[in-house]
């Protein structure tokens, strides 16, 4: 008598299993998040995709000086600004995976890059479980696709779309998107930890076993993060999120993860009829609509990964007319606004404990790095003040607990920056100006050297 097959119950938060249901997950807290599952066998040969991790490799342990490191070189995606992110250009066999909200742009990046990587690199195959060959290649005619050896597939199998990667040999290969795709192995449903676990594994041996580059579109969930098991983004090589506001036409890659490239490097896109427009300098988008001789507004030098931004900070304070002051905070983190007030108050005097305060980061841009705190401040006491900002006056710096402008990283990049802008004047921490460089940069910036909030207050707002 044939023996049934065993089942066992799988967190579909963290991947903790259980041989019985249970409402709440025991590892990370979630409650109805259990999903039954068949096991996988314990013994037998093992799969036909692992044998990729033995085919070429020695038998034993070799000697870290006898290994001779192979050059590969980087695949042009055709987009600038995308191969910016991933560090120069696509590295074969790698895996990247690209996260983002739904209808932000993923599909329509992606089948531009495919569109171009055919033309000059050879045939690239699109699968796609989410539309049909005619739905793609309708947008595909939008952003003149024209003749480009680009195969399309609607498939949702994972064995299906391994049998059509061995038949086509492609030189680039898009899963659009990964929780659609499922494997005959398992009985759960598309887009459980198992599946998702199961396909991103599969296309990781294809990929590091024919040296074919794989992209793979990943959903989000409702806090922002990549849905699926937490192992996906360990398993694959490069992890980039797809950033933007609706109600805004430019759209932010960013890197979280990169093996073959710098972290955090950022690539900016603006949404056109015709697809997505690499934007060449950032600044200039984000500070185009800057009003003049307003209160409560500072231009921040930033830097994402290897690029100088500069960005408006907004900040407006009311008095409430509530019981209770409201802080509210877009494009920065409200915990550190809240730190950020604290310290204004205590050493700088400035009394907002019944004022609403409202900061934002012009143009959607999301800032997270501590060089924002004196730009922040800057503007917050503008707006209390009534005071502004000189037009010309750009600054950064991390302000501490103590009151103190702490010195921060790449400071001649972004004075650089700011002088490409047009910007005299550059209000900065004193531990990043060097004796010989105090008061100006090439006769063109004055530079402002700072040691703490109040100093930088007087020089901003005198």
């Amino acid at each position: 008598m044939a023996r049934s097959p065993k089942t066992v119950f799988v967190c579909q938060e963290c991947g903790a299993q259980s041989p019985k249901w249970l409402g709440r997950c025991a590892d990370c807290g979630a409650w109805n998040s259990y999903v039954e599952e068949r096991a996988a066998d314990a013994g037998g040969a093992p799969p036909a995709g692992h044998r990729y991790a033995t085919a070429g490799a020695a038998a034993s342990a070799r000697l870290y000086k006898d290994i001779e490191i192979e050059q590969h070189g980087r695949l042009s995606t055709g987009i600038g600004e995308f191969d910016r992110v991933l560090g120069g250009g696509v590295v074969p066999g790698s895996l990247v995976l690209l996260g983002g909200e739904p209808g932000i742009g993923k599909s329509t990046l992606l089948l531009q890059a495919a569109a171009s990587m055919a033309r000059t690199v050879g045939p690239v195959l699109y699968s796609s479980g989410e539309e049909s060959e005619h739905q793609i290649k309708s947008r595909g005619e939008r952003l003149s696709v024209g003749d480009a050896p680009l195969y399309l597939l609607a498939e949702t199998c994972l064995e299906r779309i391994l049998e059509e990667i061995a038949r086509v040999k492609p030189a680039l290969v898009i899963v659009d998107s990964i929780q659609t795709v499922f494997s005959l192995k398992f009985q759960s449903a598309p887009g459980s930890i198992g599946q998702v676990r199961e396909a991103a594994t599969q296309l990781l041996f294809t990929s590091k076993g024919q040296n074919i580059p794989t992209f793979l579109v990943g959903h989000v969930t409702k806090d922002g993060s990549l849905a699926g098991p937490k192992a996906l983004e360990h398993v694959v090589d490069t992890v980039l999120y797809f950033e933007g506001e609706r109600h805004h036409s430019h759209r932010v890659v960013r890197a979280v993860k990169n093996r073959f490239g710098a972290v955090s490097e950022l690539g900016v896109f603006e949404m056109t009829s015709e697809g997505l427009r690499p934007v060449p300098n950032p600044s200039k988008l984000f500070l185009g609509e800057r009003p003049g001789n307003v209160p409560g507004s500072a231009v921040l030098c930033s830097v994402e990964g290897s690029r100088p931004i500069l960005v408006e900070v907004q900040a407006l304070v009311s008095t409430s007319t509530y019981g209770t002051a409201r802080r509210m905070a877009s494009g920065i983190d409200q915990q550190r606004l809240s730190l950020l007030l604290a310290v204004l108050e205590k050493r700088a005097g400035l009394n907002l404990a019944g004022d609403d305060v409202f900061v934002n980061i012009a143009g959607g841009m999301t800032v997270d790095e501590p060089a924002s705190d004196l730009a922040v401040l800057a503007a917050i006491a503008s707006s209390v003040r009534n005071r502004v900002i000189p037009a010309t006056t750009a600054m950064f710096g991390e302000v501490g607990l103590a009151g103190e402008v702490r010195g921060i990283t790449q400071a001649p990049l972004r004075v650089r920056e700011a002088v490409q802008m047009g910007f005299g004047r550059c209000v900065m921490p004193e531990t990043n100006i060097d004796p010989p460089d105090r008061g100006s940069v090439a006769g063109e910036c004055e530079l402002v050297g700072v040691r703490t909030v109040a100093e930088a207050l007087d020089a901003l707002l005198a």
